[in-house]
Order: structure tokens, then C-alpha cells, then sequence
């Protein structure tokens, strides 16, 4: 058990670690962008009446004076001691923005997911399960239908039902609970697809297994081998695509946040290439790398326990070069401090 519990801690020790040259990537290719891109962030700060003296001042201030790589340098300091920059709009520190908007954006996110796991999986299954049949195809058409149809379209159907037609629901803002509905239904019916697809083609594979013929030979009821047997295997390629729908929906809300005027990460974002506002874009880019990373690390510790042959795996990774030396060396200093 002690083995188990040492050899899961390094997986994750490795995987963390591995944050550390993903985020200096992103960081390096937002630094790039931004230096590549035409314009003069002080002119979005200063009117035009402004001296050469204000101006140099405040270039001197934000350390644009220097040349990139140093306030590439700055910046790289500033990510890792948790300063992500000054808003030129608000002139409040970015990380500050981003955690105050953040959790509308992982409501709406995870809202989502839940919606279109909900509708997906039971639809995938039956689809599976009444293969070539009418309910099949109709299952498939409007799966097709969901996953073609552009996100800002089904917003804008949905609020001309839901909210100018029937009054149910609110169209724009953010009141009370009742504002996340029709921002998680045009997300997760979009999703629904994606899950329905998936769920299909895995059960497929694994209804046609020997252990579901033997399941049902021993008299074993349907329900209980779809959901105990079939799903539980045909579940690992669900939990991957969950884990990439979370990512792609915290980046990708940006035009349902919008549409619906939600203060969340992505209408932040949105709004920060609007009005030049680097240190919030870069912030906000940034930010949500380090989510998405968490978020496939989350992914991975599912499958564990969804299969347990992928523990198994896990358990018999080989020991690295860098992993076996510093082995070695806290082997001797132990026995040199023990002699």
C-alpha cells in the first residue's frame, strides 16, 4: 500500500513539475504576440494632450523603456510571485479581476458540462443500443444538428423563446441563479453532441465484449450490464472528453458571455483586446492555461479510478535517470549521517 501511495505521489510530482515549462511557454508566446503587435500601449493610457515627459515617465514606470527580453524577465518574476500586472483600464491589479470573475466563468463551465453529460450519455447509450434503428438515426441527426449550429445562434434562439416570448427566464446580466440557465443550455447543447457521439461509438465496443454475453448467459437483467458493466468501460473516453470540454468552455465562453453580458473570464478577456489592455489579456490568457493544465491532471487522476488497469500502468512506470540519481544521493547522505 506504501508503495502504491509513493509511486501515485511521483505521477503527480512528474505531472506538477511539468507546469512549470508549459507556463514559461505561454507566457513566452503572449510576450511575443504582444511585441509583434502594432501600436503603443501608453497612447491607450494617456490623452493626446499628454508631454513627451508624461509620457516617458510613464513608459519608465511600466518598464516598456527597456528592451524585451528584460521585461520579459520582469514579467516571468512578477507571474511567479503571483503579480500579473496593472489594468490600464481600472488600474487594479489584473489577478485580483480575474479571481473576482473567475467563479462565474467555472459556473457556467461546469453547469454546462453537467447538461450535456445529463442529455449526451443516456442518448449515446440509447443510440448504442437501438443501432440502425430509427431512434439511432434521429439521435444522430440531431447531434449533427447541435454540434453545426454556431453558439451565438442557439443564444440568441434561446432568448427569444425562453426570455422575449414566454418571460421566463432573463436574457442579459447577471440577477440571480435563474441568469445561468440559458448560458449553460447554449453551451451544453452544443457539448451534448460531442458526449452523444462519444458514448455511442464506446458502448459499441463494448457491448459486442465476451463479458457482456457472459452477463447476459448467467440472467443478469439489461439495465444492470449497461450501467454496471458496459458504461463503467466505455466511461474512460467520456471522462476525456469532459476534461477537454472544461478546458474548451472556460477559454471558449467568450461570445456566450457576451451575448448574455455575464462578467466572467471570457467577456474580461474579450473586452481586454477590445481596448488594448495587454496585462489583462496576457493575465487572463495565462490564467486560464494553468486551469486547463490543472484540469487534464484532474483528467488523468480520474481515469485512475474509472479503470484500474490504467493504475496498473501508472504503478509500473519505469524511474526516470533524474528520479533513480536523487534516489541514489539521499540513499548516501542517510547512510552517511547514520555512520
Amino acid at each position: 500500500m506504501c508503495l502504491r501511495v509513493k509511486q501515485m505521489l511521483r505521477f503527480l510530482i512528474k505531472r506538477i513539475l511539468l507546469l512549470i515549462p508549459i507556463m514559461l511557454g505561454v507566457i513566452v508566446i503572449i510576450f511575443t504576440i504582444r511585441a509583434i503587435t502594432p501600436g503603443d500601449p501608453i497612447d491607450n493610457l494617456l490623452n493626446e494632450n499628454a508631454t513627451a515627459e508624461q509620457r516617458a515617465e510613464l513608459r519608465a514606470e511600466l518598464n516598456l523603456d527597456k528592451p524585451l527580453p528584460v521585461q520579459l524577465l520582469y514579467y516571468i518574476k512578477g507571474v511567479f510571485t503571483g503579480d500579473f500586472g496593472t489594468s490600464y483600464t481600472t488600474h487594479q491589479p489584473v489577478l485580483k479581476e480575474i479571481l473576482q470573475r473567475f467563479p462565474t466563468s467555472i459556473k457556467v463551465c461546469f453547469g454546462a458540462v453537467a447538461i450535456g453529460l445529463l442529455l449526451g450519455v443516456p442518448l449515446g447509450i440509447i443510440s448504442a443500443l437501438k443501432q440502425y434503428s430509427w431512434l439511432d438515426s434521429v439521435i444522430l441527426v440531431l447531434s449533427m444538428v447541435a454540434h453545426a449550429t454556431p453558439g451565438f445562434c442557439l443564444a440568441f434562439v434561446l432568448i427569444s423563446v425562453f426570455s422575449i416570448e414566454l418571460h421566463l427566464l432573463p436574457a442579459v446580466g447577471l440577477t440571480s441563479w435563474q441568469s445561468y440557465i440559458l448560458p449553460m443550455s447554449t453551451i451544453g447543447l452544443a457539448s451534448m453532441a460531442n458526449y452523444t457521439r462519444i458514448t455511442r461509438s464506446s458502448m459499441l465496443e463494448v457491448v459486442r465484449q465476451d463479458y457482456i454475453r457472459t452477463a447476459r448467459a448467467k440472467g443478469q437483467n439489461e439495465f444492470k450490464i449497461t450501467w454496471s458493466h458496459a458504461l463503467r468501460n466505455a466511461a474512460i473516453p467520456i471522462v476525456a472528453s469532459a476534461g477537454q470540454q472544461i478546458g474548451n468552455q472556460l477559454g471558449g465562453a467568450l461570445i456566450v458571455e457576451t451575448v448574455f453580458g455575464l462578467p466572467g473570464l471570457g467577456k474580461y478577456i474579450g473586452d481586454a483586446v477590445s481596448l488594448r489592455n495587454w496585462p489583462a489579456l496576457q493575465g487572463g490568457v495565462l490564467f486560464l492555461a494553468l486551469v486547463f493544465t490543472l484540469v487534464n491532471l484532474g483528467t488523468d487522476i480520474a481515469f485512475t479510478l474509472v479503470n484500474p488497469r490504467l493504475k496498473a500502468s501508472i504503478m509500473n512506470t519505469k524511474k526516470s535517470r533524474f528520479e533513480r540519481w536523487l534516489e541514489r544521493r539521499f540513499t548516501k547522505r542517510k547512510t552517511q549521517t547514520a555512520v
